[in-house]
């Protein structure tokens, strides 16, 4: 019987206990903090027109997971997106999906960059594993200046005059109206 009360009066500190212990177990803590994250992330905001910078330095060195180079300054010019980001992040992995929908519907138009520090060996298994066949480029350069993390995910939108029109750190949903309707604007300039 005391068992019973005990677990009674003491059920939510016991299920909050379990919890914090399946964070720390892998297996488990990932699709836990991947889940959270789904459910904080929302549209990305628009930086406001007299806030947003220009990217003058396209110069970026990035490597495709195959092996290819290639280099921002291709996109110079044209609408792109830009996600740094790694396979063992739970923002990253949870915006993904978002990201992946977004590039089918706007792959075509806009230039899309899913930049990792990560070997392209890990992150063709992360691909294959997950079915995402978006863009992913492996950097051995330093980003130019802007462009500069100190935290994943961050995602830019650049327009076609190399404004940086979207500067959003975290996880975030971009497959939204409001993120479209951006884009919609951005490729009409």
């Amino acid at each position: 019987m005391r068992s019973k009360q005990f677990l009674t009066k003491h059920w939510s500190n016991i299920l909050i206990v379990a919890i914090i212990a399946l964070l720390f177990i892998p297996q488990t803590g990932m699709p836990i903090k991947v889940f959270f994250n789904k459910l904080i992330a929302f549209s990305p905001s628009k930086i406001s027109v007299e806030k947003q910078e220009t990217l003058e330095d396209y110069q970026w060195t990035l490597k495709t997971i195959a092996g290819n180079e290639t280099n921002l300054a291709s996109s110079k010019g044209k609408v792109a997106l830009i996600n740094l980001w790694a396979t063992w992040c739970p923002p990253c992995v949870a915006e993904m999906p978002s990201l992946q929908n977004l590039y089918n519907e706007y792959g075509d138009q806009v230039d899309f960059y899913f930049v990792s520090s990560e070997s392209s060996e890990k992150l063709k298994k992360f691909m294959a594993h997950k079915g995402y066949d978006f863009p992913v480029y492996v950097h051995s350069y330093k980003a130019p200046g802007m462009l500069e993390a100190s935290s994943i995910p961050t995602t830019y939108v650049l327009s076609k005059s190399g404004k940086i029109v979207i500067d959003k750190t975290g996880a975030a949903n971009w497959d939204s109206t409001r993120v479209k309707n951006l884009l919609d604007e951005l490729l009409k300039e």
